[in-house]
């Protein structure tokens, strides 16, 4: 029997088809274990089915990162509350696709404040079709939306004795990114804009994503990040700087690989044919097909 999944599962799930990691099959939630990671100062990584979350441990409640898929809900509230009695406070969101978001309407009702840089809200709310697929997603609602959201470059989330750094990271994965860092723990959130592990990053050109803009925001995680620094990529194992700099050479490979083609006047279906970044299908872990993928959506950016 085929399996049904709610639209919103199916779109963040095609994210992840697109970019070669898994199957052409949703995934089965129930047989979907939350991994836990101790980072140091009473912070965690919990990986499970989606984007990597982040947890802080304040005296009074936790800050966590994100909230993979809806039906996880239970599961990574009970990994949270295998590291501390307190309650989860706030979320942040990185950005608006659903293996990040699916979860912010439990955990909204369960008492947390999702904030959020204002395109997220925008972006739920009044969602557009994926560039490749054309799926849209059902809009967003009620506590399924950001409850606190701010502009401009930054913002703060407090509860005691931990402090999140939230910043506006324009036009990369997509338009609506935020790097969180901790700087007590030394561990920076970067989203989607660094995503590793069978897969190359997914270039959101449907809302503004760029990867110029993904390579300008790498930069700044490798001003900010020091050898110490525990990077928890928005999919993929926790990483090193050493290993987010080769990261950044996979997009600049590409970028001008790409950039090259254009300006030789190649169109997009024959910068794909031409296969100008086979050689890195090992090092992403990827297939023919999410190769294809990212060279059209790098193509798209650059031509934007």
């Amino acid at each position: 029997m085929q399996r049904i999944i709610p639209a919103a599962i199916a779109v963040a799930f095609g994210t992840l088809i697109m970019s070669g990691a898994y199957a052409q099959q949703a995934p089965d939630f129930s047989k979907v274990e939350i991994k836990t990671t101790d980072l140091g100062n009473k912070t965690y990584m919990l990986e499970g089915q989606g984007g990597n979350i982040t947890v802080a441990v304040g005296d009074d409640g936790v800050i966590m990162v994100d909230t993979q898929f809806a039906p996880l809900h239970d599961k990574i509230k009970a990994a949270v509350a295998k590291v501390s009695p307190q309650p989860i406070k706030y979320v942040i969101n990185t950005h608006y696709h659903g293996d990040h978001t699916g979860g912010d309407e439990a955990f909204q009702k369960d008492g947390a404040v999702v904030v959020a840089h204002t395109n997220i809200n925008k972006r739920l709310a009044t969602p557009v079709a994926n560039a490749l697929t054309g799926v849209t997603a059902p809009p967003a609602t009620g506590d399924a939306l950001p409850k606190q959201t701010y502009t401009g470059t930054s913002t703060s989330v407090t509860v005691k004795g931990r402090t999140a750094q939230v910043t506006y990271q324009p036009n990369a994965h997509t338009d609506g990114d935020s790097a969180v860092y901790f700087a007590d723990a030394n561990v920076l959130a970067t989203g989607d804009i660094v995503s590793v592990g069978g897969r190359y990053p997914n270039i959101d050109v449907a809302v503004g994503g760029n990867i110029k803009g993904m390579i300008a925001v790498v930069d700044n995680y490798l001003k900010l990040a020091n050898d110490n620094t525990k990077i928890v990529p928005g999919h993929g194992a926790l990483m090193t700087k050493a290993q987010m700099a080769q990261y950044r050479t996979l997009l600049v490979t590409a970028r001008d690989r790409v950039a090259k083609l254009i300006s030789e006047g190649k169109s997009e279906d024959d910068v794909v044919k031409a296969k100008p970044i086979q050689d890195l299908e090992q090092q992403a872990g990827a297939n023919e097909t999410a190769t294809a993928n990212f060279l059209r959506l790098t193509y798209r950016s650059l031509k934007s």
